[in-house]
């Protein structure tokens, strides 16, 4: 447990947050409630081992911190991860309730260590000229392995699967993913690129010249095998942008032509394009999950590819309507 203050509330708090889960306690000297919870607090975060840090602010020091968080009452605590909080409680809980609070969002010892396993496997593929891959995704599997439940190491293992060209170890991990109903759209779109790139592999047209495509769809606009095996070749080329083009120009003619294949394939690239939202700062969060509100609004600046993604949204929204 450590003192916090607006000087070191950056790095204590929203630095640490990044990858550690922190609880802050907002309390007063004078508060009686405060002197009851916080031993329980400081209790809790020895038996947790390191599942998350508690760090503690005085609110009448700190008055320009506790407004941030909008806190009205104390002793109030708020849990923050990635930069952001994702929930709190107010008043002086038993230490089961604030166990059950904390089991809620904080990751088991299993995911601790498939999250590290993960990490070093990520360190591993992102050297430019790394001769390990192999045994990077075999650690990234064994990550998953560990924890099946985990949507974003399993997104990450498949999608290294297919940018290493292992497309049946791509296909086995996806399966879990795409059984579950509803499927989520960022596995739908993993499967999108698989198929293309598979096409590319096993398909005779996949190795046609673009000019043969031009050729034959010139002859009949209407020939959507053809615009269909095309926009596959440029998703496994690279050309994305390029692909949702010819996609479009089946959806603006059939949008139902098989089974809505082209729109799915468009959908599923536009997932894959769409580039990672920045972390939210707590001043400009909004209001947590426990609904304690934070002061402030964000103004984010949308990058170039955010653009790009944002006028291909549109191209699609006018072609369905």
């Amino acid at each position: 447990m450590i003192n916090v203050t607006i000087e070191t509330f950056e790095a204590e708090v929203l630095q640490a947050s990044m990858h550690t889960p922190v609880l802050v306690d907002f309390w007063a000297p004078w508060c009686g409630p405060c002197k009851v919870i916080g031993p329980i607090l400081e209790k809790i975060e020895a038996e947790y081992g390191g599942r998350f840090k508690l760090v503690k602010i005085d609110s009448d020091q700190e008055q320009q911190l506790a407004s941030m968080f909008g806190i009205r009452s104390i002793p109030t605590c708020v849990l923050l991860m990635g930069g952001q909080p994702v929930d709190g409680f107010m008043g002086a809980l038993p230490e089961g309730q604030i166990k059950a609070f904390l089991d809620k969002h904080l990751p088991s010892e299993e995911e601790l260590a498939a999250h590290a396993q993960a990490q070093e496997a990520q360190q591993m593929l992102a050297q430019p000229d790394s001769a390990d891959a192999g045994d990077a995704l075999e650690k990234l599997a064994q990550a998953v392995a560990q924890a099946p439940d985990n949507h974003d190491l399993r997104f990450e293992l498949v999608k290294q699967y297919i940018s290493h060209g292992r497309f049946p170890e791509a296909a086995g991990a996806l399966a879990p993913a795409l059984a579950q109903i509803p499927v989520q759209l960022r596995f739908e779109a993993l499967a999108q690129w698989l198929n293309a790139l598979e096409f590319v592999a096993t398909d005779p047209r996949g190795q046609w010249p673009l000019e043969k495509f031009d050729e034959l769809i010139g002859q009949n606009k209407r020939d959507f095998e053809t615009r269909f095996a095309k926009s596959r070749v440029l998703i496994a080329m690279g050309e994305w942008p390029d692909a949702l083009d010819e996609l479009l120009e089946i959806i603006m003619r059939d949008k139902k032509w098989d089974d809505e294949a082209p729109r799915k394939t468009y959908v599923g690239l536009l997932e894959l394009m769409t580039p990672p939202r920045p972390k939210a700062d707590p001043a400009t969060a909004g209001k947590s999950a426990g609904g304690i509100e934070l002061a402030g609004k964000a103004a984010v600046q949308e990058d170039p590819q955010a653009q790009l993604v944002s006028q291909y949204r549109r191209k699609l929204s006018m072609a369905l309507n």
